[in-house]
Protein backbone atom coordinates (compact mmCIF):
# COMPACT_ATOMS: atom_id res chain seq x y z
CA UNK A 1 0.00 0.00 0.00
CA UNK A 2 1.18 3.07 -1.17
CA UNK A 3 1.97 6.05 1.61
CA UNK A 4 3.33 8.76 0.02
CA UNK A 5 3.79 12.21 1.45
CA UNK A 6 4.56 14.92 -1.18
CA UNK A 7 6.96 17.88 -0.70
CA UNK A 8 8.03 21.44 -2.06
CA UNK A 9 7.83 25.00 -1.96
CA UNK A 10 4.55 26.84 -2.05
CA UNK A 11 3.05 27.18 -5.72
CA UNK A 12 5.54 23.67 -6.49
CA UNK A 13 1.90 21.95 -7.54
CA UNK A 14 2.16 19.25 -4.41
CA UNK A 15 -1.41 19.85 -4.24
CA UNK A 16 -2.73 18.92 -7.98
CA UNK A 17 0.11 15.89 -7.83
CA UNK A 18 -1.32 14.91 -4.43
CA UNK A 19 -5.30 14.78 -6.20
CA UNK A 20 -3.60 13.18 -9.08
CA UNK A 21 -2.20 10.33 -7.46
CA UNK A 22 -5.35 10.18 -5.50
CA UNK A 23 -7.67 9.56 -8.76
CA UNK A 24 -4.75 6.90 -9.33
CA UNK A 25 -4.51 4.67 -6.62
CA UNK A 26 -8.29 5.59 -4.82
CA UNK A 27 -6.18 6.52 -1.46
CA UNK A 28 -7.01 9.51 0.42
CA UNK A 29 -5.53 12.43 -0.07
CA UNK A 30 -5.02 14.61 2.83
CA UNK A 31 -3.98 18.52 2.58
CA UNK A 32 -2.33 19.40 5.74
CA UNK A 33 -3.21 23.15 4.89
CA UNK A 34 -6.68 21.77 5.05
CA UNK A 35 -6.18 20.75 8.67
CA UNK A 36 -4.20 23.41 9.32
CA UNK A 37 -6.13 26.64 10.92
CA UNK A 38 -5.08 29.67 9.83
CA UNK A 39 -1.84 31.14 12.14
CA UNK A 40 -1.26 28.07 13.95
CA UNK A 41 -0.46 28.91 17.42
CA UNK A 42 1.57 26.50 20.02
CA UNK A 43 -2.01 26.03 21.55
CA UNK A 44 -3.38 24.48 18.89
CA UNK A 45 -0.29 22.36 17.99
CA UNK A 46 -1.70 19.44 19.86
CA UNK A 47 -4.74 19.27 18.50
CA UNK A 48 -3.00 19.52 14.92
CA UNK A 49 -0.57 16.62 15.96
CA UNK A 50 -3.92 14.52 16.41
CA UNK A 51 -5.55 15.55 13.17
CA UNK A 52 -2.43 14.23 11.94
CA UNK A 53 -1.94 11.31 13.62
CA UNK A 54 -5.83 10.65 12.58
CA UNK A 55 -5.54 11.19 9.28
CA UNK A 56 -2.31 9.02 8.81
CA UNK A 57 -3.51 6.02 10.51
CA UNK A 58 -4.78 4.04 7.46
CA UNK A 59 -2.86 1.58 5.25
CA UNK A 60 -3.02 3.95 2.52
CA UNK A 61 -2.58 7.61 1.68
CA UNK A 62 -1.19 10.41 -0.23
CA UNK A 63 -0.03 13.20 2.06
CA UNK A 64 0.72 16.92 0.97
CA UNK A 65 2.49 18.96 2.83
CA UNK A 66 5.47 20.15 4.34
CA UNK A 67 4.63 21.12 7.90
CA UNK A 68 8.07 19.14 9.19
CA UNK A 69 8.79 20.17 12.44
CA UNK A 70 5.28 19.56 13.23
CA UNK A 71 4.46 16.08 11.14
CA UNK A 72 7.70 14.48 10.14
CA UNK A 73 7.78 12.10 13.26
CA UNK A 74 4.31 11.03 12.82
CA UNK A 75 4.27 10.65 8.92
CA UNK A 76 7.59 9.91 7.95
CA UNK A 77 8.30 6.47 9.81
CA UNK A 78 4.98 5.12 7.66
CA UNK A 79 5.32 6.49 4.61
CA UNK A 80 6.87 4.24 1.81
CA UNK A 81 7.54 7.29 -0.45
CA UNK A 82 8.58 10.95 -0.42
CA UNK A 83 8.20 13.06 -3.26
CA UNK A 84 10.20 16.61 -3.65
CA UNK A 85 8.56 18.81 -6.16
CA UNK A 86 11.56 21.19 -7.17
CA UNK A 87 10.32 23.64 -9.48
CA UNK A 88 12.17 27.19 -10.38
CA UNK A 89 10.91 29.97 -8.11
CA UNK A 90 9.36 31.95 -11.66
CA UNK A 91 7.22 29.02 -11.96
CA UNK A 92 6.37 28.20 -8.15
CA UNK A 93 5.48 31.91 -8.44
CA UNK A 94 3.37 32.00 -11.20
CA UNK A 95 1.57 29.74 -9.83
CA UNK A 96 1.18 31.19 -6.50
CA UNK A 97 0.12 34.46 -8.26
CA UNK A 98 -2.14 32.75 -10.70
CA UNK A 99 -4.20 30.62 -8.24
CA UNK A 100 -5.54 33.50 -5.69
CA UNK A 101 -7.73 33.85 -9.00
CA UNK A 102 -9.33 30.86 -9.25
CA UNK A 103 -12.43 30.15 -8.40
CA UNK A 104 -13.36 27.53 -5.31
CA UNK A 105 -9.74 28.05 -4.04
CA UNK A 106 -8.91 29.07 -0.57
CA UNK A 107 -5.90 31.15 -1.45
CA UNK A 108 -6.56 35.04 -1.00
CA UNK A 109 -4.73 37.74 -2.51
CA UNK A 110 -3.95 39.41 0.80
CA UNK A 111 -1.16 36.56 1.68
CA UNK A 112 0.29 36.84 -1.48
CA UNK A 113 3.39 39.05 -0.83
CA UNK A 114 4.37 36.89 2.06
CA UNK A 115 3.58 33.95 0.37
CA UNK A 116 6.02 35.12 -2.66
CA UNK A 117 8.50 35.92 0.21
CA UNK A 118 8.40 32.81 0.98
CA UNK A 119 8.83 31.49 -2.08
CA UNK A 120 11.90 33.19 -2.97
CA UNK A 121 13.51 32.55 0.36
CA UNK A 122 12.59 28.80 0.05
CA UNK A 123 15.92 27.20 -0.88
CA UNK A 124 18.04 29.32 1.26
CA UNK A 125 15.80 28.89 4.00
CA UNK A 126 13.29 26.43 4.35
CA UNK A 127 14.83 23.51 2.39
CA UNK A 128 17.53 23.01 4.49
CA UNK A 129 15.34 22.49 7.76
CA UNK A 130 12.48 20.55 5.89
CA UNK A 131 15.85 18.30 4.38
CA UNK A 132 17.28 17.41 7.66
CA UNK A 133 14.13 16.48 9.10
CA UNK A 134 13.18 14.19 6.59
CA UNK A 135 16.27 12.62 6.96
CA UNK A 136 16.44 12.37 10.61
CA UNK A 137 12.77 11.13 11.07
CA UNK A 138 12.66 9.09 7.65
CA UNK A 139 16.66 7.83 6.93
CA UNK A 140 15.49 4.96 4.92
CA UNK A 141 12.38 6.06 2.69
CA UNK A 142 12.89 6.55 -0.53
CA UNK A 143 13.04 10.01 -1.96
CA UNK A 144 11.60 10.63 -5.71
CA UNK A 145 12.67 14.06 -7.42
CA UNK A 146 10.42 15.37 -9.56
CA UNK A 147 11.58 18.76 -11.52
CA UNK A 148 9.27 20.13 -13.96
CA UNK A 149 6.45 19.20 -15.93
CA UNK A 150 7.82 16.36 -17.66
CA UNK A 151 9.24 14.57 -14.70
CA UNK A 152 5.76 14.88 -13.06
CA UNK A 153 3.88 13.24 -16.27
CA UNK A 154 6.58 10.60 -16.50
CA UNK A 155 6.08 9.59 -12.42
CA UNK A 156 1.93 9.87 -12.95
CA UNK A 157 2.41 6.91 -16.05
CA UNK A 158 3.87 4.40 -13.69
CA UNK A 159 0.60 4.76 -11.68
CA UNK A 160 -1.34 4.32 -14.62
CA UNK A 161 -3.98 6.06 -16.26
CA UNK A 162 -6.34 8.39 -14.39
CA UNK A 163 -9.58 7.04 -13.08
CA UNK A 164 -12.54 8.07 -15.39
CA UNK A 165 -15.24 10.25 -13.14
CA UNK A 166 -18.20 9.08 -15.49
Amino acid sequence: MARIVILGCAGSGKTTLARQLGERTAAPVICLDALCQPRLEEKDLAAFRALIKQAHAGDQWISDGNFAQATFDIRLPRATLVIWLECSKLSCAWRAITRVFKRGEDHRIGALFKVLAFIWNFDRVNRPRIEAIRVSQGPGVPVRRLRGGRDVAVFLSSYGPAADPH
